[in-house]
């Protein structure tokens, strides 16, 4: 069965529920597994106020007994905190939408007469159970020696100097500070940049990179269109609320190339292990897996609620005024890294099901230890002359 998951709630709501349908039977799970994850996404330089008041604790309702998975749905409640403000408090409409924000098209969309319900269902509180579906399906792919990190490239104008540093390093060093980037000279300069765009009541995004390390080759297909592991990848990743744009591997960069300065050439060992000599293309070529490290690189746009406003229209005069600052973060990047994590754990999950099937990780790891690698032996080929066949 694929995975698929369903949020809901809203930010300042009673809470925020979620439902993942598809985990195998027999999977080792515990909350606070799963909240590690959100500790992580409520952590970094640039959180506004709310990250104060929220302590998210996931509690798991259903499809987990005796801490194993049981292979029925399961159902995951993260309270808000913050609900106890807004239960018995009158709501002043919202009627200036934020340029970059749902308000306006949300409106468009289902007709509403107060922009706050925009708001609070497309704020990004809703990756609260984004992460922590994603904290399951890392502990799916940990099974199977598949691990996903992430860690911040680029902030703002500044990026951080990785072209050098071995992707084992830039992962050990990730949480190393505040902004997560593994540069500690560009760190430095990151959080310089955020207290002046504090100042400036202003705001920044910037360029965060994922990636997975021990994907075997052979996840996704070059059949269809929608079973492409890159098109996956990147849909997922431009779903959360704020990206802007998702490439795998340096996908930008090669496009102003020649194809002899960005295809990985293909090496053999003694041992009659195929391997690339580089990973220009982010792990991934045809929408298949390579075998080598896939890697994500996600734009995020500065978010757009501004403490000195942006200018708009009141759609309720018709007149201009300018938008109205709500609590909100200056830099959301480095949070947002736990959340690219997640969904790309998501994708691989379904992945590595859709190719292993079976209902339970007893059933699923003799499956696992028998996919085809890269090795010669097993790829055999015929070498003889052969025609298509069609008869027409």
């Amino acid at each position: 069965m694929p995975i698929r998951f369903f949020t809901a709630g809203e930010s300042h709501g009673p809470g925020l529920t979620a439902i993942l349908e598809g985990m195998p039977a027999g999977l080792p799970l515990t909350g606070e597994g799963i909240n590690r994850d959100l500790r992580r996404r409520q952590k970094g330089y640039g959180s506004g106020g709310r990250m104060q008041i929220e302590k998210d604790g996931i509690v798991i309702t259903s499809g987990l007994m005796n801490g194993k998975t049981t292979g029925a749905p399961i159902a995951l409640h993260v309270q808000n905190r913050d609900f106890k403000s807004w239960k018995e408090r009158d709501i002043t409409p919202i009627t200036t939408p934020r340029p970059g924000h749902a308000d306006l098209t949300g409106a468009v969309k289902y007709g509403y007469r107060e922009l706050r319900l925009s708001l609070e269902r497309a704020s990004a509180r809703e990756t609260t159970m984004r992460v922590a579906i994603g904290a399951i399906c890392k502990t799916y792919l940990r099974q199977f020696g598949i691990s996903i990190d992430g860690y911040v490239a680029q902030l703002g104008d500044i990026v951080a100097d990785l072209a050098d540093m071995p992707l084992d390093e830039r992962i050990a060093r990730n949480e190393d500070n505040d902004v997560r980037c593994p540069d500690p000279v560009a760190a430095e300069k990151m959080h310089a940049a955020i207290r002046q765009v504090k100042i400036d009541k202003d705001t920044l995004g910037g360029i965060f990179e994922v990636v997975a390390r021990g994907v075997p080759p052979g996840l996704g297909s070059h059949v269809h269109y929608d079973r492409k592991l890159d098109g996956r990848l990147v849909g997922a990743m431009v779903s959360i609320q704020a990206m802007k744009g998702a490439e795998i591997g340096s996908g930008f960069e090669n496009a102003g190339k020649r194809g002899s300065q960005v295809h990985d050439e293909i090496v053999i060992d003694a041992g009659g292990k195929l391997s690339r000599a580089t990973n220009r293309a982010g792990g991934l070529e045809g929408g298949i897996s390579t075998g080598e490290p896939i890697i994500v690189r996600v734009a995020m746009k500065p978010i757009s609620t501004m403490l000195r406003g942006a200018g708009s229209v009141d759609l309720a005069t018709g007149k201009p005024n300018p938008t109205v600052y709500e609590r909100s973060d200056f830099c959301a990047l480095p949070r947002a890294v736990p959340v690219g994590e997640a969904m790309m754990a998501i994708v691989l999950a379904d992945a590595l099901l859709e190719k292993l099937g079976g209902d339970s990780l007893e059933e699923m790891r003799p499956r696992f230890a028998a996919l085809r690698r890269n090795r010669l032996e097993d790829l055999p080929m015929d070498n003889m002359p052969w025609r298509f066949g069609y008869e027409v």
